[in-house]
């Protein structure tokens, strides 16, 4: 088609392109650098968590049922499973969950291990973030409790037969204080949490993105815990778990997520369940802490801390 020009098409003035910052976090979130906030939300699709909530329940269900019948071809009842059943039956169902978030969060490529929140962050956040959050937390539930006239103490799973033998003592507090603290934070917050901080909702020129991805998280780690705890526990524990998701996002960082739910299964598990005195219960927080720093500080790089 001829251009409509003798000597072809004219030179146009140029305009430079409008200069933007680079990867500029939305209204309402806090002032962080291109590099971290990318790095902080990673870009997963929003179908991502519902996707694997669902993946979870149904490869923990199906790890459930193994276990399930390979006690019944032991000749063992079922409806009485010896703590080792009960330890291990647990154990795959938190370890289904922890493969769902891998494989829905590896469907965008190899992940790295701080797009989960294995990031370092400074000492003094860190303690600063899990007093305020245990304060909080703590404060919250016992008005909750005053409200509702309740004077039972929050409870764990009974079957895990606690009392049985030495050995099953051990294994119960390893899982409870040092497993299921990595596992569920890993999970919850680590990949929902980033996940649902995706959404953009404004509200009064603010998003609020980050608070109701909180909430839902929150909702979410309450109902998984529906069937180990009390019904008049889950409120308590879904707003752990929407405290859980501000400590990550205001520190960056899970660790300090991890600290402070190993520290509350600690707390628990040594009052209701071993009926400790206050030096054992300690004892058994900071062992707790040791081990589950042992296992997951090596996956954080070791750059600034966040």
């Amino acid at each position: 088609m001829a251009s409509g020009y003798a000597d072809g098409p004219t030179s146009m003035p140029t305009v430079p392109p409008p200069q933007t910052s680079p990867s500029a976090p939305p209204v309402g979130e806090p002032p962080l650098g291109p590099d971290k906030y990318s790095e902080d939300t990673p870009h997963w699709p929003l179908w991502y968590a519902p996707g694997a909530v669902a993946l979870g329940f149904g490869l923990g269900i199906i790890a459930t049922i193994f276990v399930q019948v390979a006690a019944r071809a032991g000749g063992r009842s079922a409806s009485n499973p010896t703590a080792a059943e009960s330890l291990v039956g647990d154990l795959l169902f938190d370890l289904a969950f922890v493969a769902a978030a891998l494989y829905f969060a590896s469907l965008r490529g190899r992940p790295r291990p701080e797009v989960f929140g294995f990031r370092r962050a400074h000492i003094f956040d860190a303690v600063a973030g899990v007093v305020a959050a245990g304060i909080a937390y703590y404060l919250i539930t016992d008005i909750y409790a005053s409200l509702l006239s309740l004077h039972g103490k929050d409870k764990l799973p009974a079957p895990l037969g606690t009392t049985q033998s030495t050995v099953a003592l051990v294994g119960v507090a390893v899982f409870v204080c040092v497993v299921a603290p990595i596992a569920e934070e890993f999970f919850f917050r680590g990949f929902i949490f980033g996940v649902l901080r995706r959404m953009r909702v404004v509200v009064g020129g603010r998003n609020i993105g980050t608070w109701l991805a909180a909430l839902i998280t929150g909702i979410l780690f309450g109902l998984a815990h529906s069937g180990s705890a009390l019904s008049q526990d889950l409120i308590p524990l879904g707003f752990l778990g929407f405290v859980l998701c501000l400590l990550r996002w205001r520190t960056r960082s899970l660790y300090p997520c991890m600290a402070l739910h190993s520290i509350n299964n600690a707390l628990a598990l040594g009052i209701t369940q071993f009926h400790w005195n206050g030096l054992e219960i300690l004892g058994l927080m900071v062992g707790s802490l040791a081990v589950v720093g042992g296992l997951t500080l090596p996956l954080a790089p070791r750059s600034q801390p966040a």
